[in-house]
């Protein structure tokens, strides 16, 4: 690797791509979060989605050119990742973007003075595609650029036409591919091969709208959507064998690979693969957990919990030992941090999440271990695909390592029914995740196209004249709706909040001449704002005159209860931890809920303290001190951004001064006084790393205030004590309840107790040893403990085995062994016992004298004490 040095950098080429565009009056722009606005797709998975609403014609575009470096993770060829020298989940995304602006013929000519001056290709390296009916693009490409007719492939519409969906914007493609065989010369040009071609750089001319039966009209703006993998470049100028060996990637596997004490020159291919996936996949799951995404079984959760398993799996394949994540992540974040920043800043989330991840995990395989131990006890001849899959899918367990231990228990592994469950996951995973359709939000990206986004008036103006731009019934518009119906209503302009940065949206009326609608939610689509709600009186018709006017109480209580949040995060901050970030709110009418990270439940001395700090703010009356500023400056004044929001570049500043400062778009009180009070009514945790804080303020409180006051005076009369009595009173009423408890299990084991005794008659002897094996009714597990204790010493040499159902749904099993039973015959009660269990759905274990196990099938138990005798009495004879 040490010859990369000669070449340019990931980051060197980042920047000469990004200086190239901006020397052309391109906009830097800054790359969107993985987690995106669009509702279609659950990461960002290409450059151009930040742009979709431009290229929908929903947004006008403040720049006429952009380029940016976009991060994107695909998980669609996720198996592919290691095994090629060029598929990844994590990349970055090159692009330069036009708004109706310049077209086809500008941008190929950057796009190859890009490739051939500034990255200093050879023009006799580059081979271009086009698309078949595209003649323009392929003048362009012969007759302005000068590439041989012969070097400018054609390709069909699956290769080389870009359509967003079934219908909308679409355009026909051009690509430049890097030949590594050159000597190989021109007549044999097969793009399809992997081998001697690389795609690095793609051109969509978007032109063209499809309508549902096909048809291509030209668009108004036609628009340019290009994009250069730079991992790829990376491979190319960096002349290494694969994107891996980059030193975009490079660094993580060469520590993985450290861990692991292999030599990654010197490793065979399939522990080459291992590094690569754990290279690639850490990339992936660093940027995701910076992006504000936590692991679990649902969405964007299950992506990243997915890949941290993986690279757990490939991790013990190449003999890493025990937790191993965060040292590689490591790397990865000081690879990203001079760009992506965010990695630096949420580190120690970042390493909490894969710590935690990790662990569960490894505890994870564990059980699969066992699973896959049962499924060997029942299968004759071959585990079936579905188990295999299953083990590999939950568990992580390689089926390279299932059919190893197969073959040890002389079984064969179903690998044909294996790979057809491993298709059936892909295809589900290209449909949840792969898809960016420009066409499916419906109708209100419908209304979009014609109606301009809602003025709202609500910072200033608490009601307000509108004209109705829309009325929908049950999503599909309609001219009018009559008295008793739900409808949406669209209006150029409203004094309606509408949810967004967790602030609940309004509630009001909209009333007219006879007309009355009682609005109970509001919210916001492509910068439409949707009045949900009911007509009460009168109809509504599209094109009405109306009066909008808000609940001002719900308003007044939502202002204190979002100022509030914000006086909350800045007394975290400041008395528990100044790395405390806002994981997402809730502002109610009622209430409000804050998350935050932080890795500890709160004390009860921190939550007083923190709830009286906001107190003494809210009495020392701040003012809040509102204003709109540029983004950059509003972060260098110390404005803090609530995660996972995205901002323009004009952003609203809320500023209490000396106590907050935070980039908000909702409402807020004018000066703290009016907020009243702040309770803290919970602190609980949500998910691993995430807590959560619900609280009242203002109005609220008082409400709370008589709730808890009412169930005091209820305690107070049922107890008969004064209210300052009554956790006195709980703690003797606790205490007489600890006392009965031992008393009745007392009475319970002596009862177990008299009851084995009645068995001695019934033991059996073995030889020299004795046998017993009974069921002692309903009794609990302590007691059948005790009783099959005591019978194994009135025995002597010998086994027992007793077992109880103390409930329905619940099986005890205990098994107590002699001396000799275990010195001379080598048995162990906890393994005996463990393995009876199971027939009743259950497990357990213990000593080898003593072992106790459980299980959730009664229906099974008589069975399992039959296994019982019949294996000690062949054991013992």
């Amino acid at each position: 690797m040490s010859s990369m040095s000669n070449h340019l950098s990931g980051s060197e080429i980042r920047q000469r791509f990004l200086d190239f565009f901006a020397a052309r009056n391109h906009k830097i722009l800054p790359s969107a979060s993985l987690v995106p606005e669009d509702p279609t797709v659950l990461l960002t998975i290409a450059g151009m989605l930040p742009f979709k609403p431009i290229f929908l014609g929903q947004k006008t575009p403040e720049f006429p050119r952009a380029t940016t470096s976009q991060k994107c993770i695909r998980t669609n060829d996720i198996e592919n990742v290691g095994r090629t020298a060029r598929h990844h989940t994590f990349f970055e995304m090159l692009g330069n973007f036009s708004f109706g602006d310049y077209f086809k013929e500008q941008a190929i000519a950057w796009a190859w003075e890009l490739s051939t001056e500034v990255f200093n290709l050879p023009p006799e390296r580059l081979v271009v595609s086009v698309f078949r009916e595209d003649e323009e693009a392929f003048a362009i490409w012969r007759d302005k650029i000068g590439i041989p007719a012969h070097r400018i492939q054609k390709m069909g519409e699956a290769d080389n036409f870009w359509v967003s969906g079934p219908t909308g914007p679409c355009g026909p493609c051009s690509e430049i591919y890097y030949d590594f065989h050159p000597e190989l010369g021109d007549k044999t040009i097969d793009l399809e091969d992997d081998s001697r071609f690389i795609e690095f750089y793609n051109l969509v001319f978007m032109q063209y709208n499809r309508d549902a039966d096909g048809n291509l009209t030209p668009l108004a703006n036609k628009n340019i959507d290009t994009g250069m993998g730079l991992e790829r470049m990376a491979q190319i100028l960096q002349k290494v064998a694969n994107n891996y060996e980059t030193d975009l990637i490079f660094p993580i596997v060469a520590e993985a690979a450290r861990l692991a004490a292999i030599d990654y020159q010197k490793a065979d291919e399939k522990t080459k693969v291992s590094l690569k996936v754990i290279g690639d996949h850490v990339r992936s799951v660093v940027h995701m957990i910076a992006d504000g995404i936590s692991a679990s079984n649902n969405d964007r959760g299950y992506v990243l919990r997915r890949l941290i398993r993986r690279v757990v799996r490939h991790g013990r394949l190449i003999g890493i030992e025990g937790q191993f994540i965060t040292k590689v992540a490591e790397v990865a974040i000081a690879l990203s941090e001079s760009v992506y920043g965010n990695v630096r800043e949420r580190e120690t989330v970042i390493k909490a999440e894969l710590e935690r991840e990790e662990a569960r995990f490894l505890e994870t395989l564990e059980r699969g271990e066992k699973l896959l131990e049962s499924i060997l006890e029942k299968e004759k001849s071959q585990i079936s695909g579905v188990d295999a899959f299953t083990l590999y899918d939950t568990y992580g367990f390689p089926l390279e390592l299932t059919q190893e231990i197969a073959e040890e228990q002389g079984l064969s592994v179903d690998t044909a029914g294996f790979e057809q469950e491993m298709k059936k996951q892909q295809q589900r995973s290209k449909a949840a995740h792969e898809t960016i359709d420009l066409t499916v939000q419906g109708s209100l990206d419908k209304l979009a196209e014609h109606i301009h986004p809602t003025e709202f008036l609500g910072y200033t103006d608490l009601q307000a004249t509108a004209t109705v731009k829309a009325v929908l019934v049950a999503g599909k518009t309609v001219e009018s709706a009559a008295a008793g119906t739900e409808v949406q209503v669209v209006l150029d302009q409203t004094p309606f909040y509408a949810e967004s940065g967790g602030q609940i949206g309004d509630k009001g009326y909209l009333t007219g001449d006879n007309l009355l609608i009682r609005v109970e939610d509001v919210q916001k689509e492509s910068g439409i704002f949707i009045h949900f709600g009911r007509v009460e009186r009168g109809i509504v018709t599209t094109g009405d005159t109306i009066n909008a006017q808000i609940d001002r109480s719900c308003r007044r209580r939502a202002q204190a209860n979002h100022t509030a949040t914000h006086l909350l995060q800045s007394a975290l901050k400041k008395l528990v931890d100044a790395g405390i970030s806002q994981a997402g709110s809730l502002v109610s009418f009622e209430r409000l809920r804050f998350d935050f990270n932080c890795p500890r439940p709160l004390t009860s001395s921190e939550l007083q303290q923190v709830e009286e700090q906001i107190n003494t703010w809210i009495a020392e009356a701040h003012d809040t001190e509102i204003a709109v500023m540029g983004l950059e400056e509003a972060k260098q004044k110390g404005a803090i951004a609530m995660f996972g929001e995205k901002y323009g570049s004009e952003v609203r500043v809320i500023d209490i001064p000396s106590v907050s400062m935070e980039l908000c778009g909702g409402t807020h009180v004018k000066n703290t006084a009016e907020i009243g009070l702040f309770k803290i009514i919970s602190e609980t945790g949500i998910a691993a790393g995430i807590r959560r804080i619900e609280a009242v303020a203002g109005p609220a409180v008082l409400a709370y205030l008589n709730e808890r006051d009412q169930v005091v005076r209820d305690l107070c009369d049922r107890f008969k004590v004064k209210p300052l009595e009554i956790p006195d009173r709980i703690t003797a009423l606790q205490s007489e309840l600890k006392g009965t408890q031992k008393q009745l299990e007392a009475v319970k084991q002596e009862l177990a107790l008299n009851k084995s005794d009645a068995l001695l008659s019934q033991a059996e002897s073995i030889g020299e040893f004795k046998l017993l094996v009974a069921s002692l009714g309903d009794i609990d597990a302590n007691a059948l403990m005790a009783a099959a204790e005591r019978l194994q010493q009135k025995l002597g040499e010998g086994a027992v085995v007793l077992a109880s159902t103390p409930a329905a749904d619940k099986v005890s099993l205990v098994a107590a062994f002699s001396p000799r039973v275990i010195k001379d015959k080598g048995l162990q009660a906890g393994k005996f016992i463990g393995a009876i269990a199971k027939i009743c759905a259950g497990g357990g274990g213990g000593r080898p004298n003593l072992a106790q196990a459980g299980g959730r099938d009664a229906s099974k138990l008589s069975e399992a004490l039959a296994k019982a005798k019949s294996q000690l009495t062949s054991s013992l004879q």
